[in-house]
C-alpha cells in the first residue's frame, strides 16, 4: 500500500514539477506567471492531438511544448513589449486557453468535450516522471553555475544593473517566458499522454495554480520547488485513495469533500508560507530603458 501511494505521488506530481520549473524561469526573470494554468491546458491539448496523429508520445509532447511556447509568446508580447498588467494579462491567457481548446476540439473532431482516445501502446508509461526529475537537476545546475542563470536572476532582482552591464533585460525576460511556456506545455503533455489517454475539457483543474503555489513555497529554487510539488502530489494521491473508502460504520465520505483535499493543502501552504518567501525584487515590474 505504501509503495503504491509513493508511486502514485511521483506520477501525479510530474505535471506540477514541469509547470513549476517553467514558472521559476519566468518569475526569477521578473515576470509573474499566473498564466501557467492556460499554458498547461494548451500544452495538454497540443500533445494529445499530435500524439493521436503521429502515434508518437515524444512528437506529441514536443507539440505540447510548442503550443505552450506560442501562447507564452502572446503573454510576453502583452506584458513585456506592451507592459500590460501581468496579473490581468495572465488571467486573460487562462481564459483564452479555457475557451480555445474546446473550440479547436469542435473544429477538429466535432465534439467539445475531449479528443479521441490514445491507445496504451502510444502513451508514455514512465518517461515523463524521470524526465521531470532530470529537469530539476538541470535547472539547479543552470541557475547556480551558468551565465544565463545569473542573467535571469539579475533580470528579476536588479534589472538596472543587468542593463548597465550591456545585457538587454527584456530580451532575457522574453527568453525566460518562452522557456516557461515550453516547460508548462510539457506539464500539460504529461497530463494528456501520460496520466490520461486523451485531452478533456479543463483537465488541468487548477494544477497551474498549484504549481505556482509550489514555486512560492520553494522560494523560487528548483529543488525545494520540486519537493513542494511532491507534497501537493501526495495530497492528490491520498484523495484518489480515499475515494470509496468506508468509514463511520460502513458509510463513505462524500466524494466532493475528498476531491477538495489538494486545494485545501494548497491554500494552507500559501497561508502559512507565502509571507516568509521573498520574491525577486523586480517581480511584476515592467522594465524600460531610461
Amino acid at each position: 500500500m505504501t509503495g503504491q501511494l509513493l508511486a502514485s505521488t511521483l506520477r501525479v506530481s510530474t505535471p506540477l514539477i514541469f509547470a513549476a520549473l517553467g514558472g521559476m524561469f519566468s518569475e526569477r526573470a521578473g515576470v509573474i506567471n499566473i498564466a501557467l494554468e492556460g499554458l498547461m491546458l494548451i500544452g495538454a491539448f497540443g500533445a494529445a492531438v499530435l500524439t493521436y496523429v503521429t502515434h508518437s508520445p515524444w512528437l506529441g509532447s514536443a507539440g505540447g511544448a510548442g503550443a505552450g511556447v506560442l501562447l507564452a509568446a502572446v503573454y510576453a508580447l502583452f506584458v513585456i513589449r506592451l507592459r500590460a498588467n501581468q496579473i490581468v494579462a495572465g488571467t486573460a491567457i487562462n481564459m483564452l486557453a479555457l475557451g480555445l481548446t474546446p473550440f479547436l476540439c469542435k473544429i477538429l473532431y466535432d465534439v467539445t468535450g475531449q479528443t479521441p482516445a490514445i491507445p496504451m501502446a502510444e502513451r508514455f508509461q514512465s518517461a515523463p516522471l524521470f524526465l521531470a526529475w532530470i529537469m530539476v537537476g538541470v535547472c539547479w545546475l543552470w541557475v547556480k553555475y551558468t551565465r544565463g542563470g545569473l542573467w535571469v536572476s539579475f533580470a528579476g532582482e536588479h534589472p538596472e544593473a543587468l542593463d548597465a552591464a550591456g545585457i538587454r533585460v527584456n530580451r532575457v525576460r522574453w527568453a525566460a517566458v518562452l522557456v516557461s511556456g515550453a516547460l508548462a506545455g510539457l506539464g500539460g503533455a504529461s497530463l494528456s499522454v501520460f496520466l490520461a489517454s486523451s485531452f478533456s475539457r479543463n483537465m488541468t483543474a487548477g494544477r497551474g495554480f498549484m504549481a505556482l503555489a509550489a514555486l512560492i513555497f520553494g522560494k523560487w529554487k528548483p529543488i525545494p520547488t520540486a519537493v513542494a510539488c511532491l507534497l501537493f502530489g501526495f495530497a492528490e494521491a491520498v484523495q484518489i485513495r480515499l475515494q470509496g473508502v468506508s468509514v463511520f460504520g460502513g458509510k463513505t465520505i462524500p466524494v466532493q469533500f475528498i476531491q477538495i483535499l489538494p486545494y485545501v493543502v494548497t491554500v494552507l501552504v500559501l497561508a502559512g508560507f507565502v509571507g516568509r518567501s521573498r520574491p525577486p525584487k523586480a517581480l511584476g515590474t515592467a522594465f524600460s530603458r531610461g
